[in-house]
């Protein structure tokens, strides 16, 4: 009786030989449908151009832009430069801080609030990059099905108040740019401070005007999350110096009145003398604070000045932008592999197999 145990004494072994001379075969077989091939050849040629002729062209546009942030340039920032050399990223360690921080710059740029902001810019008097995209992309037609009173979708400038559909629209472009590649930040150089915001559109002024606001949006975004604290006290201690003056200048004309008042008084009247006195204490104690809170005031302003990053744009797109075009020796190429591919695979796995050998 045969073990069961036992590998099987006909299993074929695998040999590197044996392989290419299976596929020696196979090249073989389809050499002799010549005609076939050259059919395919002519026809994924002219499918590859059809494809080039009528695949309409995109449009990139490039800006890039460094952040000087007075934080971020200690003497972590050598380390930091130092150590990118060997492959380390110490930006976590030190220099730059909270929102700022290290590749946080990235992720704000492309956060979705700020691209659903850039779209609800302006394109022209009549409509925002939004209707312009939706345009461009055929998402208003798309939509149509939708729409409550069987009108295009449209978006108010800055619209606050949008509705639910207008929301969900918003919300697919931003999902569209984000996932198809059309919108991207790098740093080319992790050695050095500049960012790069590509935004690649089929239409060419859309691409140049988004890729222009949204860095406004992140510029403001980035000045109001960094100095928001700052600001704020820097406009409580102007509140208190604008109330304190007027009091002040309250008190000035008030001790100037009763200083002319008396002149006129009997000596022998000695209240009016003391109101006098204390008048002048009051004037005294409210200049003092006055002082002081202006002190502040001013302390504050040159903080805020000192904590507030400074988004300096390097190079900005201008029309006309890089046209990308599917090129034909590239499309005819591809038509031809594919087709070849398709014709291999089909005549390979409808080939009859072959009859066995016969053994003695």
């Amino acid at each position: 009786m045969r073990d069961t145990n036992q590998p099987n004494a006909f299993e074929r072994e695998f040999s590197i030989k044996e392989l290419l001379n299976d596929r020696y075969s196979d090249i073989k077989y389809l050499l002799q449908f010549k005609t076939l091939i050259v059919a395919c050849i002519v026809c994924g040629a002219v499918l590859g151009a059809l494809a080039a002729y009528f695949k309409k062209p995109t449009y990139t546009a490039r800006l890039t832009f460094v952040i000087d942030d007075a934080k971020s340039s200690g003497s972590m920032s050598g380390v930091s430069s130092l150590a990118s050399q060997f492959g380390f990223n110490l930006d976590g360690l030190g220099g730059a801080s909270g929102v700022l921080a290290g590749d946080n710059i990235e992720e704000l740029v492309k956060s979705k609030k700020l691209i659903q902001n850039t779209l609800l810019s302006a394109y022209d008097d009549k409509q925002t990059l939004a209707d312009r995209y939706a345009s461009a992309y055929k998402l208003d037609k798309e939509w149509l099905e939708y729409s409550p009173d069987g009108k295009t979708i449209r978006f108010p400038l800055n619209g606050k108040n949008n509705t639910r559909l207008q929301d969900s629209l918003l919300h697919e472009m931003t999902e569209l740019i984000l996932e198809k590649g059309q919108f991207g930040i790098s740093k080319p150089d992790k050695k050095l401070g500049f960012f790069e915001i590509n935004v690649t559109f089929k239409d060419e002024k859309l691409a140049m005007l988004f890729c222009r606001q949204i860095i406004t949006q992140s510029t403001d975004f980035f000045i109001t999350t960094k100095t928001k604290r700052l600001k704020n006290n820097a406009d409580r201690l102007q509140l208190r110096a604008d109330s304190l003056e007027k009091l002040l200048n309250s008190k000035t004309y008030s001790m100037s009145n009763t200083a002319r008042v008396g002149l006129d008084l009997n000596p022998a009247f000695t209240e009016e003398e003391a109101r006098m006195d204390i008048k002048q204490r009051d004037k005294i104690v409210l200049s003092t604070i006055f002082s002081e809170t202006v002190k502040n005031l001013e302390a504050s302003r040159t903080m805020l000045a000192q904590e507030t990053p400074t988004v300096q744009i390097v190079d900005e797109p201008d029309l006309p932008l890089k046209k990308n075009r599917l090129k034909y020796p590239i499309a005819i190429a591809a038509g031809v592999i594919i087709l070849l591919v398709f014709f291999a695979a089909f005549k390979l796995i409808t080939r009859k197999p072959l009859k066995p050998e016969s053994y003695t």
